[in-house]
């Protein structure tokens, strides 16, 4: 019954910005860390962010100063602020849970479309 459902997506011109949220419900227990990936057509998901339960974060090269991961640890709510985006940015992005004793749950995903 857990379920991650993501939320923001849509087609955005280059330039613009998006706000993905990620909403957690069910028995999912301690949150020990969240992140984010995506997956362009063709090519393998890759990570894109991470957000610790202590609130450190961590980005991969590419969208870092651009995008900014963030948490609602009450609502069980994961963000990614995305500015400045990029055609490169398009993608299907998911949103990942790690959980306790390694229980890891993933969202169904959200179509990010950025025209150029």
């Amino acid at each position: 019954q857990v379920q991650l459902v993501e939320s923001g997506g849509g087609l955005v011109q280059a330039g613009g910005s998006l706000r993905l949220s990620c909403a957690a419900s069910g028995s999912i227990g301690s949150i020990n860390y969240m992140r984010w990936y995506r997956q362009a057509p063709g090519k393998e998901r890759e990570w894109i962010a991470t957000i610790t339960s202590g609130g450190s974060t961590n980005y991969r090269d590419f969208v870092k100063g651009r995008f900014t991961i963030s948490r609602d640890n009450a609502k069980n709510t994961v963000n990614l602020q995305m500015n400045s985006l990029k055609p490169e940015d398009t993608a299907v992005y998911y949103c990942n849970i790690e959980a306790a004793r390694g229980r890891n749950y993933w969202g169904q995903g959200i179509q990010v479309t950025v025209s150029s």
